[in-house]
């Protein structure tokens, strides 16, 4: 699938020879530096083209564009940058009450989440809460404190509730996230110097999560993305109502989920979600400006967006591969049971019935099928026995391995069996 770029000569370029003179050398130095200088403008001109295609202009500081569905990052800026990423963390705090906890239960407001500075919902000491009700002021108005009352409620406290998230991070992948808050406020950890924070990668690796494998993305899907939701406390005394913040929402129609994020280190981050013609992707963009420059984000997320919708399609790499018949060595041979036979045992690729590989992949992207089996095998051999591999390689990295497998067993030819045999030919009555 990689595009390989030909350079054409409109005209053959010709080498006059000239006896001993002065002139045809010059003339076949000037012929031999006008291919050097054709030659390197059509190179030069295939580079040119290709790094523009692959060079966005962007705000953010780190940003990554990511295939939901294999986790690939299609496009990186600065992915393995470590940064703080303030409210966008509140996508993992949704997710893991949404999978841990019940969202009818009744949570019950402590002292601490009082405490949060804003953005609020400004709840009370003592005042009771559906869980559900406080995912929407989460997920829609980013209140630094529903998010407290949340975690508190589904991990014990805020920091059982954040030993949940790191390890969630883990079980994911996400190897360079450290969780601190639920909310995603400004943190560090005195003993360590650890802030709260994660990368470009890791955020749109959690944000694929929530969107394609968890067990509660539809729940997740739902709240991020209503528009507006009004709810009152468990008594029914206060009434509220959230505006979805999300404005990218309304920005493209395949627009799926997102939240938004802001703290004075951080500055404004985004990570999204969108969806097109089967296609899932997810964008992350860290550290993507400054007040008074909030719309930045929007502007690098329809960017990346529009770069991962025209430049990727999935594709069927799957490729039916056969192998032959492979000699053992001392084995009795299946067909005829005869000792002076020749063994051979068939294999076939253990592919579980998958005929459709498909990829998400760019015109330059690079795929590469390696095979490997044994020459011959040793008896006995057992059915089932892997003896080769079928490899996909995508640019390099392999990204799917399926085992060759024998379809039968064979036996060895021991002293016992040709015995054996040669008995039932004398007596074949015999057992």
């Amino acid at each position: 699938m990689r595009i390989f770029h030909k350079i054409i000569l409109s005209k053959p370029i010709c080498f006059t020879q000239e006896k001993n003179t002065g002139r045809g050398r010059v003339n076949k130095v000037v012929a031999v530096l006008s291919a050097i200088a054709l030659f390197c403008c059509s190179v030069l001109s295939v580079c040119a083209e290709g790094s523009e295609s692959e060079q966005l202009q962007l705000y953010a500081q780190a940003a990554v564009l990511m295939d939901a569905d294999s986790g690939r990052v299609l496009y990186g800026k600065n992915a393995e940058d470590i940064l703080p990423m303030a409210s966008t963390t509140k996508i993992m705090t949704c997710i893991l009450a949404l999978e841990y906890g019940n969202p009818e239960e009744i949570v019950e407001v402590s002292a601490y989440a009082t405490s949060m500075p804003k953005v609020k919902l400004y709840v009370r000491q003592g005042e009771k809460y559906r869980l559900k009700d406080l995912l929407y002021s989460l997920m829609l108005e980013s209140h630094n404190d529903s998010a407290v009352v949340i975690a508190e409620a589904v991990g014990g406290s805020v920091e059982g509730f954040t030993t949940m998230m790191n390890q969630k991070a883990r079980d994911i992948g996400c190897y360079d996230t450290y969780f601190i808050t639920p909310n995603g406020l400004d943190a560090v950890v005195n003993d360590s110097g650890k802030i709260h924070s994660t990368t470009a990668r890791d955020l749109a690796r959690i944000m694929a999560y929530c969107v394609t494998d968890s067990t509660v993305k539809e729940q997740f899907l739902e709240i991020t993305r209503t528009l507006s939701y009004d709810f009152t406390d468990a008594e029914g005394k206060r009434s509220f109502h959230c505006n979805n913040h999300n404005a990218f929402l309304g920005m493209m129609k395949e627009a799926l989920s997102g939240k938004t994020g802001f703290t004075n280190n951080a500055g404004y981050c985004y990570v999204g979600a969108i969806e097109s013609e089967g296609r899932i992707f997810t964008v992350a963009l860290l550290a993507c400006g400054w007040p008074n420059n909030r719309n930045y984000k929007w502007s690098d997320m329809k960017q990346l967006a529009a770069y991962g919708m025209e430049q990727y399609q999935y594709k069927n790499i799957y490729e039916k591969r056969e192998f032959e018949d492979i000699p053992v060595t001392n084995g009795v041979d299946n067909a005829s049971g005869k000792p002076f036979a020749e063994a051979y045992v068939s294999v076939r690729v253990d592919d579980r019935g998958e005929k459709d590989l498909s990829y998400l992949l760019c015109e330059t992207d690079q795929i590469e099928v390696k095979t490997q089996a044994a020459r011959s095998l040793q008896a006995p051999v057992a059915e089932n026995t892997e003896i080769g591999t079928v490899c996909y390689y995508l640019n390099g990295d392999m990204i799917r391995r399926y085992p060759v497998i024998t379809t039968e067993a064979v036996a060895e030819k021991s002293y016992k069996y040709i015995f054996t045999y040669i008995l039932h030919i004398f007596l074949p009555g015999i057992n």
